[in-house]
């Protein structure tokens, strides 16, 4: 057993080259995935009242946008579109749409900066009359039914382009209906994220706020889980696997880096995490108030997740950290 003095832990920490030499993990552009908010519209770009300075853009905006993160160094993005009130349904049929905002801003894109990775967003609650991830029936969201819906959306995205879907609703089984649909229809390359252990939490106000998706009645605890939880993720976990996924998501990330890091000792495949936008306003409402430094506090967070065994982390921060990285 090493002993003091013959052993000091200090020896390794007394410059910031041997810190960096010890370093257990490192950040880079590579790791971030940059969430994106799209709307209707020309030469729009709007701060998010909830999520300051993030915006929502318009497409022409958007590809300025893209473009610009590709010469950060930033190689992959996650979309989000903002649908108009009068275009959702109960059934999400706007979704389905190949001329449908989604549809338009991944074409967009690819043809913009062809080599950046695309991933979207699979859930009905941007296109819900509801407000809700899936089909509503006597006030219950009903399963089968939206995983039938969310299949044929992934399809079109695949079909517009998209590299990676990413089912973000937690219905049961819809990573295997996903996946079917994608191989009978020759998209067997393209990719799926699931959002494996979504938990029903409180940090997604912000979020629901740059969409306009909050649930119209009730809340969501019928389908994401429940954050009392820890082995059922696990258990969604081995499902996912199983149905076709390619990578595994944890969401939220910072107040569930157990379950980030259990994930990591008991699966195989590359796991992602969502630094959420509860965990965004807060930081930047404490720098604003002169509490927190907010390049210190932005990498430290970040570097749990990597910590915990996170290899992707979709994160509002990512072109700051970027910045900072690129320094």
């Amino acid at each position: 057993m090493m002993k003091f003095p013959e052993f000091r832990n200090r020896r390794l920490r007394s410059s910031a080259a041997l810190r960096a030499l010890v370093a257990e993990n490192y950040l880079s552009p590579n790791d971030f995935i940059v969430p994106l908010f799209v709307v209707e519209g020309q030469h729009i770009k709007e701060e998010i009242p909830s999520m300051p300075n993030y915006y929502r853009f318009s497409l022409d905006l958007l590809e300025l946008e893209v473009k610009r993160l590709w010469d950060k160094g930033l190689k992959a993005v996650l979309l989000f579109v903002k649908v108009p009130d009068d275009r959702k349904d109960n059934r999400g049929t706007e979704a389905l749409n190949p001329d449908g905002l989604m549809q338009r801003s991944i074409q967009m894109i690819k043809a913009a900066v062809p080599e950046m990775v695309v991933m979207t967003d699979v859930a009905l609650d941007p296109y819900s009359s509801f407000g809700h991830d899936g089909i509503v029936e006597m006030n219950r969201i009903v399963n089968d039914p939206t995983v039938e819906v969310l299949a044929q959306m992934a399809l079109s995205h695949a079909q517009a382009g998209a590299d990676i879907v990413a089912p973000s609703d937690m219905m049961d089984g819809r990573v295997r209906g996903i996946r079917q649909v994608l191989e009978q229809n020759q998209f067997h390359d393209t990719a799926i994220l699931s959002y494996t252990a979504k938990y029903a939490s409180a940090f997604y106000g912000p979020f629901r706020d740059a969409l306009d998706s909050a649930p119209g009645f009730g809340d969501k605890k019928t389908y994401q889980m429940d954050p009392a939880n820890q082995r059922e993720a696990l258990l969604e976990a081995q499902t996912d696997i199983e149905e076709g996924a390619d990578i595994l998501m944890v969401k939220p990330g910072a107040a569930y880096l157990d379950i980030l890091s259990l994930l990591h000792q008991n699966t195989q495949l590359p796991l992602a995490v969502y630094q959420v936008s509860g965990t965004y306003a807060m930081l930047q409402a404490a720098v604003e108030k002169g509490w927190l430094d907010y390049n210190s506090v932005m990498i430290e967070q970040l570097l749990a997740f990597k910590r915990a065994g996170a290899q992707l982390i979709a994160t509002y921060h990512a072109e700051n950290a970027a910045d900072l990285l690129n320094q």
